[in-house]
């Protein structure tokens, strides 16, 4: 199984896709073992999409980029700037509210990012921002939306895991706000020292009252999905199609700016992201099946309990061996592939599933945006035409903020657990 890990991080360097990365290398695999039936390399790709609570992945990305199209994501951003515009870092600071609003639309960092890029990123070009620095801003910001609920990392960790979504989705809302404010922090330290300045004036107390009044919709979402959950009115596969009437709702019957047009342009941008997901989650089955056959999972168990059983010290580790495993393989391959693998190992230590989840998912999310294959820094760097090496040396201080909250998170698990807990009841 060692060659065909290797095999398959040949491929990511050659630049080949990820979803075909993963099914070549997995057919690698049976190859090698002519014992085992050539036909379940057809069978295990249809049935990893015949997950029924994955059902919710299409249903969260359908209502995502509706509410994209209904006028949602425009009242966020002028919420966000009216919150935060009058910070030391003005544009980037409104770029950090605004990652955390849309968090609860979204779900996707690379939908958020590519959003952020082309509507506030060209704006604080122009107003001075390096290029650069409004890249990893832009980029690095974004890493909130994947926390807050509805979160698709954390439907694909909770479905393989057998961990409650729901108890996720509620687990995401303080680490999410955590990051917030220590990347707001991070950004006035740096606009202090590259000297960029406040948006506008501090606003009164009508404009945010107004501004909070006009988004009411978008940002009762996630409760309203977390509420519905709670109280067994929904499952969170069923949530997705409750987000997706709620998005047609809102943008028909109280915006009133969803057009056919802007309803076909939903369905065609849904389409592609629903593609490029499954087909991953698709071909990850053939990759998948090896690891369990090669009792791949219990090697790396033995390993590390090895080293050590203390909890905090071994989620060090995970964490450190995630990040680096980021920089170079796709952050849905990670989640897919790894998930089965250090979950049963932390659960032995006593960790709580839901708070390795988090912390599982923080770091996770950094694959996006370090090189050498960062796809959410590839698609802003593209979009803002930004250098690699500019935007490198400008992530440093964000990286290190987002990395000292999942520290925080691994020795204080109650953080991540108080609202879980205090929603669905303690799990002994």
């Amino acid at each position: 199984m060692l060659w065909v890990f290797i095999l398959f991080l040949i491929f990511l360097v050659m630049g080949m896709p990820v979803a075909f990365a993963i099914g070549i290398a997995g057919t690698v695999f049976f190859l090698q073992n002519p014992q085992l039936p050539f036909t379940m390399i057809i069978q295990l790709p249809i049935s990893q999409t015949q997950n029924f609570p994955l059902l919710a992945i299409p249903l969260f990305i359908f209502a995502a980029n509706l509410m994209n199209e209904t006028g949602i994501t425009h009242r966020l951003i002028k919420l966000a700037g009216v919150l935060a515009g009058h910070m030391r870092g003005g544009l980037a600071q409104v770029s950090v509210v605004l990652s955390t609003l849309m968090g609860g639309v979204s779900g996707s960092a690379i939908a958020d990012a590519a959003m952020e890029a082309r509507i506030l990123g060209t704006e604080m070009i122009k107003r001075g921002f390096s290029r650069g620095y409004t890249t990893s801003v832009t980029t690095l910001t974004a890493c909130i939306t994947p926390i807050i609920p509805p979160s698709i990392g954390l439907i694909l960790y909770g479905t393989i895991g057998e961990v409650s979504i729901g108890r996720l989705f509620a687990a995401g809302i303080i680490p999410g706000v955590m990051m917030m404010g220590f990347l707001m922090i991070a950004v006035s330290m740096t606009s202090k020292k590259k000297r960029y300045l406040p948006e506008r004036e501090r606003p009164s107390l009508k404009e945010v009252m107004m501004a909070l009044i006009d988004s009411l919709w978008a940002y009762l979402f996630p409760f309203a999905l977390i509420g519905g959950i709670r109280f067994g009115l929904f499952t969170p596969t069923e949530a997705g199609a409750f987000a997706g009437v709620y998005a047609l709702a809102v943008g028909v019957l109280f915006y009133r700016e969803l057009t056919w047009e802007k309803f076909k342009r939903t369905l065609e941008f849904t389409i592609i992201d629903i593609g490029s997901i499954m087909l991953i989650i698709a071909f990850s089955g053939i990759f998948g099946y090896g690891l369990a056959y090669e009792r791949a999972g219990d090697a790396f168990s033995r390993f590390m309990l090895g080293i050590t059983n203390n909890p905090q010290i071994l989620l060090f580790l995970i964490v450190g061996a995630v990040f680096i495993a980021g920089m170079f393989i796709e952050s849905t391959a990670i989640i897919l592939l790894f998930t089965a693998i250090l979950l049963p190992l932390v659960s032995e230590v006593g960790v709580d599933p839901v708070h390795f989840g988090i912390v599982f998912m923080l770091v996770v999310v950094l694959g996006l945006v370090t090189p050498p294959v960062g796809v959410s820094m590839y698609t802003v760097c593209s979009i803002l035409d930004c250098p690699l090496e500019e935007y490198t040396k400008e992530c440093v201080p964000f990286i290190i903020t987002i990395v000292l909250v999942d520290m925080i998170l691994i020795f204080f698990p109650d953080v991540v657990l108080f609202i879980p807990n205090l929603i669905f009841g303690k799990v002994y």
